[in-house]
Parts: structure tokens; sequence; C-alpha cells
């Protein structure tokens, strides 16, 4: 049996007519960057996410470094962000030659760990960067009211997260400052090529976000401040206009995967509940924890990636691939290791859990449309990998 890491063609084949049709409306209006299409987007997101302001941009990427435009940061800045995370939530701080300073992630979230973030603050700290990392919200009243207390701007990276809900219901994304998404194909609301989405409840930050978003001209051609080219093309617009009545039903599909791979891995003997840090005799394979399950909340979890601890991962990994199944490590090396980071100073051992998961993790197959089948089949080869290891 063969089980990718992800298949998006079941969701094109399943609103192939809808998608086909928005692409062919676009080519027919000629209208390519922004535009109308846009327009309707940004709308759509300001009632899905209930926040003032969303603008569509060319990337999560993009998004997280029009925020820290947005506020001005700049060189002899220290922004705060989790040493594990994708490379942008670091890469974009220090293109704009400010400093980026890590701090440990929760030992069962992977999140930003508060009490390490309100550490190290400094008198240069300007800003902190909490992430939702894999589709699960980050403390954000611990970190909301720490960055309150020292003046610091909160920018959400929810790369990961689009529809996910903190404990309160609210919307991750929508409780800092500002919230920056990504569309990358992959995500649990995928664009058929690289866009993202920042949005704020802030009017003045929304017109300096409007007006940076091309390159500072306000009005055309006139330029006051220097912004970049971070437009959203109008076919992403409309393939994801398609795509967002549908994501509530992928989220709760991704949990009900997740939910089974759970109780395949304890009924298999690999686990004894989720949420364990530790490995032993009855913890073989450490499971991921939904924190908000029982708060009430709908998207307590949207598991963009189920992610799983082993000892042996990079054995298991080999032996996945042998039999057909795709993995993924995220993050084999944490910012504090990466070899552009050097210069900073940290060095091996700074952030034992973070190095701890980065060693150990690896992410298994959990988009919307698997069957049953393949969910038992990858948690049986995994009990197999341990059966003969």
């Amino acid at each position: 049996m063969r089980v990718p890491l992800l298949d998006l063609k079941p969701q094109y084949k399943s609103l192939k007519k809808e998608l086909d049709d928005a692409i062919i409306r676009v080519a027919e209006s000629q209208y390519f960057i922004m535009g109308p299409e846009l327009a309707e987007m940004e709308k759509e997101f300001q009632q899905y996410l209930n926040v003032k302001h969303a603008w569509g941009v060319s990337s999560g990427t993009d998004a997280l470094l029009l925020a820290l435009m947005a506020f001005d940061i700049k060189p002899g800045d220290e922004v705060i962000v989790p040493t594990y995370s994708f490379f942008a939530t670091a890469g974009v701080v220090s293109r704009l030659f400010a400093t980026p300073v890590f701090v440990e992630n929760d030992s069962v979230t992977f999140n930003i760990d508060p009490k390490d973030f309100e550490r190290k603050i400094t008198s240069k700290t300007k800003a902190v960067i909490p992430v939702h990392l894999f589709g699960q919200s980050a403390a954000m009243d611990e970190i909301m009211k720490i960055a309150s207390a020292h003046n610091l701007y909160v920018i959400e990276d929810a790369a990961q997260a689009i529809g996910t809900q903190y404990k309160d219901g609210r919307f991750v994304g929508t409780i800092g400052h500002i919230g920056c998404f990504s569309f990358f194909p992959s995500k649990n609301l995928g664009g058929y090529g690289d866009g993202g989405l920042i949005v704020t409840n802030d009017d003045q930050l929304s017109e300096i976000i409007r007006i940076k978003r091309v390159h500072g001209g306000e009005p055309k051609y006139y330029h006051k401040v220097i912004g970049g080219n971070f437009r959203l093309d109008a076919i992403q617009a409309a393939v994801l206009r398609v795509k967002l009545p549908h994501l509530q039903s992928w989220s709760e599909k991704r949990q009900r995967n997740a939910k089974r791979y759970n109780q395949l891995f304890i009924e298999a003997g690999l686990a004894e509940e989720t949420g364990k840090t530790k490995f032993d005799n009855k913890n073989k394979v450490l499971l991921p924890k939904a924190v908000y399950e029982n708060s009430g909340v709908k998207n307590f979890h949207i598991y963009n990636q189920y992610k799983i601890r082993v000892e042996k991962r990079d054995a298991l990994r080999e032996f996945m691939t042998k039999h057909e199944i795709g993995t993924e490590i995220y993050y084999p090396v944490p910012f504090h290791l990466q070899e552009c980071f050097a210069d900073l100073g940290y060095k091996k051992g700074d952030f034992p859990i973070s190095e701890f998961s980065a060693n150990t993790s690896i992410a298994l197959p959990i988009y919307p449309e698997l069957t049953d089948e393949q969910l038992q089949y990858v948690v049986s080869t995994i009990k197999k990998f341990f059966d003969e290891n």
C-alpha cells in the first residue's frame, strides 16, 4: 500500500468545476494582479476570522516581513522568536538587519515557552513572534500579558494555523497586533502557488500595511515611505475563495485522523497517552497533544502536521520510505544551530527541548482524504519497525 505524505489530487477532483470556473473567470477578466477578485477574498477572510482588516500578500514569509516593516523594525532592534520553527520566522528579522533572539519551545505543544520569552527581553527588544506551530495555538494570554508589560509588538505567525482557535474561541492571528498566514499549497488552506494574508484590528497599522504592500506608493508613484512588492495575484485569490468554505470540514477530518492515529498507537502498545515527553517501555512513540481540545472550541488544533517523536527517527523514516509511506522532518536543525546564525553565539545544548524535538520528530500523513485502511497501515508499519529493532 502507498500512503503519500500529502495528496492534493482528491481535493482538486472534489472541487474541479468550481476551481476551473474561477481560474477561467480571472483569465477572461484579464485582471491578474490584485483587483476586484482579491478585494472580495479579503472581505471574506475578514468575515471568517472576525477581524477588521485583511490584506492578501505574496506569501506567508512576506506577510511576516511586511509586519516587521509596519513596526519600523531596524538594525539594532531585537525580535524574539522560537528557535524551533520554519526558517522564515527568524529569516525575516535578519533581512531587516535586526537581531533574532531565540527562545525555547514548550515540550508538549512545540510552541514558544512564555517563561523563556520573558527571560530574554532586553532594552533592545521591540517585538515577539509567537508561532502557532503545526496548527495549535501558542499560549497567547501569557504572551500578550508579558508583551504588554514591556511595550512589545506581537506578530503572530499563524502560517500553519489558518482557522485555529485559541481556548476562548478567538482565531489565532487576531489576538496580537498583527497576524500572518500562509497559503502555500501544502497548508490546510492552500492556493495554486505562493500566497499569504496579513490581518489586524488596528486602523492605523492597516493603513501602513496597505501602503507598504505596494512599494510604499500613496498615491501611485509618490513615495513617502519604502515598502515592497507584496501583492497577491488574482488567480490565487479566486482559488482561495472557492476553498475557504470547505476549510472547516477539512480541519475536522484532520482532527478525526489525528484522533484515530492516537487510538491506533495506544492499541498497538506503542504509546500510553498523548502529551508524554519522555521515552520508556510504555511510550516508544510520543504522541502530540491538543491542549485546548476540551475548551469547547471546534478548531482546538487543525493538525497542519501530525508530529510524533521516536528515538531512532532516521532509521524509522528510511523504513517507512521502503514501505511507500511518506514522511517529513519538521525541522531537523533549530535556528540556534543553523550556520547562517553562527555569529549570534549560540551553541549546542542551549535549547535542549528544541534540540530533542529536532532530533526525534517525524511527521506522518494527515491530509483529510486518508482512509482508515491507510492510517492502520502507517501504524502497523511503525509497529513492525519496533518489533524488528
